[in-house]
C-alpha cells in the first residue's frame, strides 16, 4: 500500500473515530457508532467457522452483519473492518463479505488490505499507542514488556492480543523477536486469566452471541404478512430472531384464509446477495 493512501485511511479513520465517543484511550461502544457512517447494524451468532461479517448497501439502505458467535475482541475488528469498507470502497462496490482469510494481515487484495489498515488506525491510533506506553509502561523504552502489559492494552483498546502484537510491530514499537516472544507467552497462559489478573475485560476473550437485528425488519415482515406477501411460516421464523411467538403479536396481524408462498430473503431483501 503506498505511503500516500495510507495517509488518506488514516485521515479517515481519524474522522470516524472524532464522532466516537472515546474512553481513555479506546472506542467505548464501535457497536452504538454504526450510524455515525450511515450503517444499520445486525448482530446474530452463526458460529466461529463461517462469515465473520458483510457489509451491504441495498436502495438507500447500508447494513452491516457482524457474527457474534466469535470472541467479542474478533467481532470488534470485524466491525472495524466493514466500516471501513463503507467509507472506502461501497461507492465502487455494493458489497463485502468477510471470513477469516480477509481479516488476515496476510491477505494480498488491496481493498482487504484497505479495510484491514483502517481497523487498525481506528481502533489502536499511533499517537494513543504511544500515550499508552508513556503513561501506562514507563518501562516501555527500556525492553520491559510483557503478556500483561499486552493484556492491559487490549482491555484500553478493546482489541484482541493478536492485534496488540501485530499493531506494535507494524508501527514499529517492538521487533520480530519481541512479538515471538510475547506471543509464547500468551499461549503459555490463556488471554482470559491474563486479563483477569490486570483487571481488565474479560468478555473481550468470550463469545457474546447477542442478538441485535433492527426493530424494523419486524415491522417489514408483519406488514407484509398482513399484505399477502409472505406466509405464516416465513413471518414465524422472522418473529424466532426476536424471541417472539405469533401469540405475541396478535393484536397486530390479520389472519388469513390461505397463504402465499415465499422466502424470508425475498423479505429482508437478500441481504447475503
Amino acid at each position: 500500500m503506498q505511503t500516500a493512501r495510507k495517509r488518506e485511511i488514516r485521515i479517515e479513520a481519524d474522522s470516524f473515530r472524532k464522532k466516537c465517543t472515546i474512553n481513555r484511550y479506546g472506542i467505548a461502544d464501535l457497536f452504538q457508532e454504526c450510524e455515525n457512517c450511515g450503517a444499520r447494524l445486525i448482530r446474530y451468532p452463526a458460529g466461529d467457522d463461517t462469515v465473520l461479517g458483510f457489509v451491504l448497501r441495498k436502495d438507500n439502505d447500508i447494513i452491516i452483519y457482524t457474527n457474534t458467535g466469535v470472541r467479542l475482541s474478533r467481532e470488534w475488528f470485524t466491525l472495524a473492518h466493514e466500516i471501513g469498507h463503507v467509507l472506502l470502497h461501497l461507492t465502487k462496490k455494493a458489497s463485502f463479505i468477510d471470513d477469516p482469510s480477509t481479516l488476515s494481515m496476510a491477505n494480498k487484495d488491496e481493498w482487504e488490505q484497505e479495510a484491514n489498515y483502517f481497523a487498525a488506525c481506528l481502533l489502536m491510533p499511533g499517537d494513543e499507542v504511544d500515550r499508552f506506553l508513556d503513561l501506562e509502561v514507563p518501562d516501555f523504552d527500556n525492553g520491559s514488556f510483557s503478556s500483561m502489559d499486552i493484556a492491559k492494552m487490549m482491555s484500553a483498546f478493546s482489541v484482541s492480543f493478536e492485534m496488540v502484537l501485530n499493531r506494535l510491530e507494524n508501527l514499529g514499537k517492538i521487533s520480530l523477536e519481541q512479538k515471538l516472544r510475547l506471543d509464547t507467552e500468551r499461549m503459555q497462559t490463556s488471554v482470559g486469566n491474563l486479563l483477569r489478573s490486570v483487571g481488565g475485560n474479560a468478555r473481550l476473550n468470550t463469545v457474546s452471541k447477542d442478538t441485535n437485528i433492527p426493530r424494523e425488519y419486524l415491522d417489514y415482515a408483519i406488514y407484509n404478512y398482513n399484505h399477502n406477501a409472505i406466509p405464516k411460516e416465513t413471518l414465524e421464523r422472522t418473529l424466532a430472531y426476536y424471541h417472539l411467538r405469533i401469540e405475541d403479536i396478535n393484536d397486530r396481524i390479520i389472519v388469513h384464509p390461505e397463504e402465499t408462498e415465499d422466502d424470508l430473503d425475498e423479505l429482508i431483501g437478500g441481504l447475503v446477495d
